[in-house]
């Protein structure tokens, strides 16, 4: 069985030979076709190799976010979410009013 799925950026696929989950995060120029798997790792498939192996559509995972369920505040670089607000102290309302 070969793949007649195209690849999607955005959508999630499943390797039916490997039981593999993943999705398609960007399509080259050349064609190629970037995923990043369940886990987190990132792989690439080349055309002849994506239509060539046993992927189908599937829906978005329930745990599709568990690469990334150790992420802190911080690796956003949002590291004081109060940071960027006034200090009220310092605000005038009057400024403010009509």
């Amino acid at each position: 069985m070969t793949t007649i799925a195209d690849p999607i950026i955005g959508s999630w696929y499943k390797d039916l030979e490997n039981n593999l989950k993943f999705k398609v995060i960007n399509i080259q120029d050349d064609g190629s076709v970037e995923v990043q798997y369940l886990n987190g790792d990132i792989g690439e498939y080349d055309n002849e190799s994506w239509y060539g192996s046993t992927f189908d559509y599937i829906e978005d995972p329930e745990d599709w976010s568990a690469p990334f369920d150790d992420l802190e505040t911080d690796d956003l670089g949002y590291s004081d979410p109060d940071e960027h607000r006034p200090n009220m102290e310092d605000v005038d309302i009057e400024d403010y009013l009509d």
